[in-house]
């Protein structure tokens, strides 16, 4: 053994005493009898952004912060929410003469007192399990970018929920504020007549990103060059206006973000003349099998748009999970998706005063699927629409923030198995005492559940939603503020909320050194 080799064991071995360093071996440690199970542990740093609210002069928006508490995170960490740029976003072409864009927005930066992270937060978080709230008011109200880190970090959710009394998309616009990331589809915007949509898009980070916008209608793809290379400046905001990337009106489109360098978070705010409005979250990741839950039973017109961005056409099997049971929607059994194209049906009032969720399956051969639904409720001039995308299951917890003594409805469906799940509401964020219950969902049945009330109530609340046993369980929350007769509503599903992180164990190797 030379000297090298025995001051590097030295090294390492000083290394692990001190910091608990731990390096897996080499074929020994892959060994199937070997392997040891992944530990599931809280995850450490989480990012959620929150696109600009609207840009109405009447909106008011409230933002509720919340983190659950979760055990194995420690004493130290915090939360904290400051204002995105306003930078004008470019392309790659505006920029091939250099990068002044960048410059900017180092520029605007510095006049706010530095760079994104170096802002006066917009709201900070005081301590796991009680939520914490903020107010914008008007049309110049910014994106949002947030980081949780430490104990505040597992489950952190932020719910952004914006009231507009008139004009085009007026109604309750709601919207969680999501963790950037590299691709979004999102089924359900439109460029008709009656619509205004915009694509938000929001950089959390030091670096400018550059994204491109797709966009397919009932014949395919759409051409437009407009779309691509949409550059983002760093801790930015961006919202562009779909009308402006294709020539001819289009009622139903899917639209597709991917982003080139960097990352973002990236949903929909779709306004109609008549409808209202509400933001159109992304839909889960493209599968043969998708559940859509929480459509109100009140709701007058369900419309349902899905699209299938694989090379095979995909064939679903249109289910309503109702508080009976499954049912088949007559007249609406089946529906085609043709490869690379949006398709679109109403289904009217398909929930028939009673709530229930969307269950799509494969009739044959599997072929993968995005879809969302257009939910409106009321009548004559008096309508408010809303979107559910198709969500994932909750996994091991999910929350959601922005609650109300009323007007708050959880509903639960368990498209297998049935299943035992524990919903818990936090203290409020004026005070009070969390309040748990226990619920039962049955095979193939969508409940509302009666939600625990917490004790002394003052403020907004935030609910976690644990399965306990049995199959898969999806979730969404409705919102709801009755003004003049209109039905504002919005709703939000409820997927995991990725608290936690399955980390391989690994064990001190030192041999590995000498080989």
């Amino acid at each position: 053994m030379n000297r090298t080799t025995v001051s590097l064991i030295a090294g390492v071995t000083a290394l692990a005493a001190v910091t608990g360093f731990a390096s897996v071996s080499g074929p020994e440690a892959s060994a199937p009898d070997s392997a040891k199970a992944a530990d599931l542990l809280p995850v450490e740093r989480t990012s959620l952004l929150c696109p600009a609210p609207s840009t109405s002069d009447l909106a008011e928006t409230a933002y509720t912060s919340f983190t659950p508490v979760t055990k194995g995170t420690g004493s130290d960490g915090g939360a904290a929410l400051v204002t995105a740029g306003t930078e004008k976003a470019g392309t790659d072409k505006d920029d091939a003469a250099g990068d002044d864009t960048d410059e900017d927005a180092e520029k605007g930066d510095a006049a706010d007192g530095g760079k994104a992270g170096e802002k006066k937060p917009f709201l900070t978080s005081k301590e796991p399990g009680k939520p914490v709230t903020g107010e914008e008011s008007g049309a110049e109200s910014p994106a949002l970018v947030g980081t949780a880190e430490g104990r505040f970090a597992p489950g952190w959710a932020v719910q952004q929920t914006t009231q507009v009394e008139a004009g085009t998309g007026r109604g309750l616009l709601g919207v969680a504020c999501s963790a950037p990331d590299t691709e979004f589809w999102l089924p359900g915007a439109s460029t008709a007549k009656e619509r205004t949509d915009y694509v938000h898009l929001t950089n959390p980070d030091d670096s400018a990103a550059v994204a491109d916008i797709e966009l397919y209608g009932k014949d395919g793809a759409l051409k437009s060059t407009v779309g691509e290379g949409i550059k983002i400046p760093p801790h930015a905001g961006e919202s562009v206006l779909l009308s402006t990337l294709i020539d001819e009106p289009e009622t139903d489109l899917t639209v597709h973000v991917t982003v080139r360098s960097g990352r973002v978070a990236a949903a929909v705010q779709a306004l109609d003349d008549t409808l209202g409005g509400d933001w159109l979250a992304p839909s889960a990741t493209p599968a043969d099998r998708l559940v859509l839950p929480g459509i109100p039973k009140d709701a007058t017109s369900v419309r349902l748009v899905a699209f299938a961005p694989g090379e095979a056409d995909a064939d679903l099997k249109v289910r309503l999970a109702s508080p009976t049971g499954l049912i088949t929607p007559a007249g609406h059994e089946t529906l085609h998706v043709k490869a690379g194209m949006t398709a679109a049906v109403d289904l009217g009032n398909l929930t028939r005063g009673e709530t229930g969720s969307l269950v799509l399956t494969p009739t044959g051969r599997s072929a993968p699927v995005v879809a969302a639904l257009q939910v409106v409720r009321g009548k004559g001039d008096s309508k408010e629409t809303a979107f559910i995308p198709a969500t994932t299951a909750v996994g091991a917890r999910a929350t959601a923030a922005g609650n109300r003594s009323k007007g708050s409805v959880l509903s639960l469906v368990a498209p297998g198995r049935g299943a035992q799940v524990r919903v818990t509401a936090s203290a409020g964020s004026g005070g009070g005492t969390a309040a748990s219950k226990t619920y039962t969902v049955k095979a193939g049945t969508t409940q509302n559940v009666q939600l625990p009330v917490p004790g002394g109530l003052k403020g907004t609340y935030a609910l976690t939603v644990e399965p306990l046993s049995g199959g898969p369980v999806h979730a969404a929350r409705l919102l709801e503020a009755p003004q003049d007769g209109v039905p504002m509503f919005t709703v939000q599903t409820l997927p995991d909320d990725r608290g936690t992180v399955r980390v391989p164990e690994a064990e001190q190797d030192l041999s590995v050194l000498t080989k």
